[in-house]
């Protein structure tokens, strides 16, 4: 038995304790949303970071740089562009609107703006896509103990479904926020050991610099990489309902600005890490057939085994630290948005935190079910940042700062916008992005005419 497997085990039992443990003082819905909206800034900085730096921003990310080099940094960097916009505007006037009304999801916001029509269409769209995102993390987990233990794929993203989806099930957002803490940590820590090390192991910085050559030198686009994953990613992260949702749980403005702020300095920094390790991988392992496999496979293989192990760990952190977000989308939009509100308005806070916690499991064997037929990580996890893009960017950005918009132009806006989107994919191969840019430039149109239609016939209407 090699180093690797009980260092893995050990951590995975201890994520799942240190949720149960959390969980003890989790009684109410209001805890399991929004954490008793009594998230400081500290705790908000790590589990936003500990969520943003997931499957995508290692594996896939890593997986980038492998195949298109420094343009890679913009799949991590757009996130830190679209944190800045949520930490210093978004977040908190929106914070304050949710704590003014108890709202504990974007769904609730979203009625409360435009009615329950809106608030359906969304939390269904949406649901389909997070299983996506999920999956990609598991998928992630996956080759992760494949690079480990020799797992199979499918064994791996079973076991690793089990492990997040006990420990969040237990204690929603008010436990994993502590848990990312000590998650975040194990994370930042293994990669500023792994770095340096695995580019010593090639020979050091030259060679590094000497394979960021032709295309893989150029900073600003390669082949599905580049500025052109901007239009994608900065919108989703700042209107993703799982990170919007940490946003309601701040105590106050100041929490919001302070710690998604510095989570987008953090996310700034840490996109170089990714384009690096990729080269350093493709230098010390080319023609790897599943590019995936270059981050796990550059631990296993071109550091020491302690480090290796630390790193492995690492990455075990930031997929299930992303994961857990994602399971809290999928409990609060079944149980919040649909249950309570359609199936059950009468139900009492226990019923609907049991429903959350079913809703979690439920999402999470649906997740394990797509990432055992899916491949990619970047493929499933474009399909969720597209979606949440184009479907909620408008009506957040509207219902925040434009009082005249209403449901028509919204309901119009989301159906375009991801019209758009699936007509782009199926007419054409496009690169990633450019489906988003699309949908959005649609969205945007569309909700615009049909506002001035809507203004402009009741102004008629009051003239005559």
């Amino acid at each position: 038995m090699n180093l690797h497997l009980p260092i893995l085990l050990v951590y995975a039992f201890g994520l799942v304790v240190a949720g149960l443990w959390y969980s003890r003082k989790v009684s109410s819905t209001r805890d399991f949303f929004v954490a008793g909206r009594q998230l400081g800034a500290g705790l908000l900085f790590s589990t936003m970071l500990a969520a943003n730096i997931g499957a995508g921003s290692t594996v896939g990310a890593t997986s980038l740089g492998y195949t298109s080099g420094l343009s890679a940094w913009w799949w991590v960097g757009s996130a830190g562009f679209g944190s800045i916009v949520l930490a210093l505007w978004i977040g908190p006037r929106i914070r304050a609107v949710a704590a003014r009304h108890d709202l504990r999801t974007v769904g609730d916001f979203l009625e409360y703006r435009y009615g329950h029509s809106v608030r359906a269409l969304i939390t269904v769209m949406l649901w389909f896509g997070t299983i996506a995102i999920l999956a990609g993390q598991l998928i992630a987990l996956a080759w992760v103990l494949n690079a480990a233990i020799g797992l199979p794929k499918s064994v791996g993203c079973l076991l690793s479904g089990i492990v997040m989806t006990i420990y969040f099930s237990a204690g929603g957002i008010a436990s994993s926020a502590r848990v990312n803490l000590i998650q975040l940590t194990v994370l930042l820590l293994g990669f500023a050991l792994a770095l340096p090390l695995s580019v010593d192991s090639v020979g050091g910085w030259d060679v590094v610099t000497g394979v960021a050559d032709g295309d893989y030198g150029n900073f600003w686009n390669g082949p599905n990489s580049g500025w052109i994953l901007i239009p994608m990613l900065v919108p989703a992260f700042i209107v993703s309902p799982g990170l919007l949702q940490k946003v309601y749980s701040a105590t106050d403005d100041r929490a919001v600005r302070v710690g998604v702020g510095a989570n987008a300095v953090a996310l700034l920094l840490f996109a170089v890490i990714p384009p690096i390790l990729g080269l350093v991988a493709l230098s010390a392992h080319p023609g790897l057939a599943n590019p995936d496999l270059a981050l796990p496979t550059l631990l296993m293989e071109s550091v020491p085994p302690v480090v290796g192990s630390l790193g492995l760990v690492a990455l075990f952190s930031a997929e299930v630290s992303s994961a857990d977000a994602i399971l809290f989308m999928l409990a609060t939009s079944l149980s919040q948005d649909l249950y309570r509100r359609y199936l059950s308005p009468e139900a009492d806070d226990v019923t609907v935190l049991r429903v959350a916690r079913l809703a979690a499991a439920g999402g999470g064997a649906l997740g394990v079910a797509l990432s055992v037929v899916a491949e990619s990580v970047i493929d499933v996890m474009t399909i969720f940042y597209t979606l949440v893009s184009v479907s909620l960017f408008v009506p957040i950005i509207a219902g925040l700062y434009l009082r005249w918009t209403r449901t028509p132009e919204i309901l119009t806006a989301i159906v375009t916008g991801v019209t758009a989107v699936l007509v782009t994919h199926l007419a054409a191969t496009v690169q990633i992005g450019i489906s988003a840019m699309v949908g959005l430039i649609v969205s945007v149109t569309t909700a615009g005419l049909v506002g001035a239609a809507r203004i402009s016939m009741r102004q008629e209407g009051r003239e005559r």
